[in-house]
């Protein structure tokens, strides 16, 4: 592929603020900078500043004009197979700086290497299964949805339903808690596709997705146009939103709601897939046994401290038997009490900051919200910070809440409703599986539950009982308690998604993730026509 301009050939803008670098936006196949200082970014654990982004000023028309015509004509010309090279040679790219992206992580972050590695290596991972999976589906450059179907008592004359690319940009607007993995797992099923990417990340942590858009677009391994990145305000970006355009959003209901209401969508039609707040469960079933009990305790503890609980999938309600309510809330808590809480370039230290001071503070008035229904199994504040100052440090230690009473699980209102994004999770305590059930609906949708227990068929019960408001279900039994993937890791083969407040979106589940990407529509036409639309192999 042809290389674009590096970014020491950026088009500059007078600024002021020298003492940090200014990140460079990829748009319209050039590297620009804004027109404005910038905001800065800044270390959440030692607050030191460290680069700055900037996306005012930018000829958003020009940039989403040339990622449709350049970036979308040069993919569609690919077939499946050769867009699945693309994504293998852009694996190759970002694994050779994989150093590099770690050391971001860790500075903008505050995330230590295991949590680390959930982002980054998460995303080369679900980048190379999309890879694997393109392979598979040969060199077509469409795809068939079911069989032929005779529209009449001659079979000569039928209908076969074909899937094409969408001509248009997918633009991804992403939270700050994954800058690389949510970055990936939406762009590879877009390229495979056949659709241009521009992407958007959380302004806070939007270095890492820079970073690696970067050194993919520099290294000159996908057509120019086919991958853009734009730092800073989103303002004006869902205005140049055209009818064949998608955009896919992570993040808050609010602005999810901003989304839905906007021109683009309500009169342009542009396709929306939204994955919001979501009140995640784990459910220890009636008469589980002190194994399932020990797996739920490991799993929740993991969950609420795994990026500093900053996780759309992570546990935020665990739901026990009456009787059980004292010895979960005892070994829920062993195992957090063992929980380093700090500086991440400290090799002692387990768990890191939240991402800045505003998702600190929001955490502690959550926090607050809950403590109001909820006392407090274990408390966070017993964790004295290591190498970090705590006047300065945005770190929270993981806290447990709990209810005490299946009565008091039914009075309260805030732990049902309220997700607070950081490591807390409350124990609620239930009468019976039927009330179980009601309270984790009581959540109105969301991403994924886990169930803990040795009957299978009770498990499977349940499991079908909660489906239908959940994106996922991850069942955790002992025979699996060594190979289970864990309650909050997105696999690329299963769907990632929910319900309800979860947003109603859907991402990845294999081949499934590419059904956003492409437009459906009915052929009706003879046999000997609708045998061209299949592949050669069929």
């Amino acid at each position: 592929m042809t290389s674009p301009d590096k970014p020491d050939s950026v088009e500059h803008a007078e600024n002021d603020f020298p003492m940090t670098e200014l990140l460079p936006n990829f748009l319209a196949g050039r590297w620009q900078n804004g027109s404005g200082a910038g905001t800065e970014l800044v270390d959440p654990v030692l607050g030191t500043p460290l680069v700055r982004v900037d996306a005012s000023g930018m000829d958003l028309a020009e940039a989403f004009t040339f990622a449709r015509k350049q970036g979308g004509s040069a993919l569609r010309q690919l077939s499946y197979r050769q867009r699945a090279v693309l994504l293998v040679d852009v694996g190759k790219v970002l694994q050779a700086n994989r150093e590099a992206y770690y050391e971001i992580a860790t500075a903008n972050s505050g995330t230590v290497k295991n949590d680390t590695a959930v982002d980054i290596d998460g995303g080369f991972f679900t980048l190379g299964s999309y890879a694997k999976m393109g392979d598979s589906l040969g060199d077509r450059h469409h795809l068939l949805d079911g069989d032929s179907a005779r529209l009449g008592k001659d079979p000569l004359f039928q209908s076969q339903h074909v899937m094409t690319p969408t001509r248009g940009v997918a633009l991804f607007i992403n939270a700050f808690n994954f800058p690389a993995w949510g970055l990936w797992e939406k762009a590879a099923p877009a390229l495979l596709s056949g659709v241009p990417v521009i992407i958007k990340p959380a302004t806070a942590t939007a270095w890492l997705t820079q970073r690696m858009v970067q050194d993919v677009v520099n290294a000159g391994v996908l057509p120019v146009g086919a991958l853009s990145v734009i730092c800073g305000s989103s303002a004006g970006l869902l205005d140049q939103l055209q009818a064949f355009d998608v955009v896919s959003f992570t993040g808050s209901a609010e602005t999810a709601a901003v989304i839905r209401s906007h021109p683009a969508v309500t009169q342009r039609s542009v396709r929306v897939n939204i994955e919001a707040d979501s009140l995640n469960s784990a459910l220890l079933l009636p008469d589980a046994g002190a194994e399932a009990l020990e797996l739920l305790a490991k799993e929740v503890a993991r969950e609420m401290t795994v990026k500093s609980g900053q996780k759309c999938t992570a546990i935020r309600r665990v739901l026990v038997p009456q009787a059980l309510y004292q010895e979960a809330a005892a070994a829920i808590g062993a195992r957090l009490a063992k929980t380093t809480v700090g500086n991440p370039r400290n090799e002692t230290v387990r768990m890191g900051a939240l991402v800045n001071r505003a998702q600190f503070n929001t955490v502690l008035e959550g926090l607050a919200l809950l403590k109001a229904e909820a006392e407090v199994l274990h408390d966070g504040a017993a964790h004295a910070l290591i190498d970090a100052d705590p006047t300065i440090a945005c770190c929270v230690g993981p806290t447990l809440l709990g209810l005490r009473t299946a009565d008091a699980s039914d009075a309260s209102q805030h732990v049902h409703d309220t997700e607070v994004f950081g490591p807390v999770a409350t124990l609620v305590p239930y009468r019976d599986i039927a009330h179980a059930l009601a309270l984790i609906r009581r959540g109105q949708g969301s991403l994924v539950t886990s169930l803990y227990g040795s009957d299978s068929a009770a498990l499977a019960s349940a499991a079908l009982e909660l489906a239908d408001s959940h994106g996922r279900v991850h069942i955790i039994s002992p025979d699996v308690a060594a190979l289970h993937t864990g309650h909050g890791n997105v696999m690329p083969q299963s769907l990632h998604g929910g319900p309800g407040r979860a947003g109603g979106g859907e991402e990845l589940g294999g081949l499934r993730a590419l059904n956003f990407y492409h437009r459906r529509s009915a052929v009706q036409a003879s046999t000997a026509v609708l045998a061209h639309l299949k592949p050669v192999s069929e």
